[in-house]
């Protein structure tokens, strides 16, 4: 006899299964407060974390963001692509996180990234590539951190929930779901995003859900539309790429949102939050060190 799952409402394991949140850093998801992490697809250097910061972090600027996101190890489908900073990119997104009071979250890509990122990283990210990483996933339920779990790319909403509970099953209930667009046969945008998806989730699991409209889209003119439509559908969050300068970024840029676009973007959301019952979080802001 199989137990009962740890993921879904129907769990004998979670008492009622009502909707769970998942602390990362000092930012909460689920509840009632939007959750919005913003950042490049690609870590690339010092002064790019420091510009967008200072523009969408709590401190200096306006609290568009809760959450910085950025890439360190990259999973390209061409090996000549870039791939990434590595650990010296920890070493910078670290920075600006501890001295902007920003918790971010990066993706993991292997077993043997995880001791090094979990010690520092607040949210380790699984990308939709590595969905069915079974391996991994395992390893992460053995970790004492929240994951972000993409949707694969060609992953049905069962296998997104069954991936999510390999990690619950091994000890890790601190799971966030991310739904960033599935592949179909229309080429005009990356990948459909699948607000469908966000509805049944929210009904078949306890776990926050967020939503990645830049991956879905692959057209920074679309990625305001769909975010707002996200919020909607009932979404906790979204995961959104910006960069100080987008066009020169190094990966996506062509969905890639500029720090102006990006603090609109956050702006519109606040009537539609509302009429959902629900807010865009404005952290308190702190003291940044020099």
């Amino acid at each position: 006899m199989k137990p009962a799952p740890l993921v879904g409402r129907n769990s004998s394991k979670i008492q009622d299964a009502s909707p769970t949140t998942v602390q990362v850093g000092n930012a909460t998801i689920g509840g009632t407060n939007i959750f919005i992490a913003g950042g490049p697809c690609a870590v690339e250097s010092a002064a790019q974390l420091e510009a967008i910061a200072n523009h969408l972090g709590p401190n200096r600027g306006n609290g568009h963001i809760q959450a910085l996101r950025g890439g360190i190890y990259k999973p390209r489908t061409s090996p000549y692509d870039y791939q990434g900073m590595g650990q010296d990119g920890l070493s910078l997104i670290l920075n600006v996180s501890q001295r902007h009071h920003l918790p971010f979250v990066t993706e993991v890509m292997a077993i043997d990234q995880i001791e090094s990122l979990s010690a520092h990283a607040d949210m380790l990210q699984v990308g939709s590539r590595n969905m069915q990483n079974f391996d991994l996933l395992k390893a992460l339920g053995k970790v004492n951190k929240p994951v972000l779990l993409k949707r694969g790319l060609a992953a049905t909403i069962e296998e997104f929930v069954m991936a999510a509970e390999y990690i619950a099953s091994h000890g890790n209930s601190n799971i966030v779901l991310c739904e960033r667009g599935i592949r179909s046969f229309d080429s005009y945008t990356r990948n459909v995003l699948d607000i469908g998806a966000v509805v049944a989730l929210k009904q078949l699991t306890h776990l926050p859900v967020i939503v990645d409209p830049s991956h879905a889209a692959g057209r920074r003119e679309l990625v305001a539309s769909l975010s707002r439509a996200a919020i909607a559908a009932g979404a906790d969050g979204l995961i959104i790429e910006c960069h100080p300068n987008p066009d020169q970024a190094i990966s996506d840029a062509q969905q890639t949102l500029s720090l102006e676009a990006m603090a609109e973007l956050v702006e519109s959301l606040k009537p539609i939050a509302t009429a959902v019952g629900r807010r865009v979080a404005e952290p308190q802001r702190q003291l940044v060190a020099a």
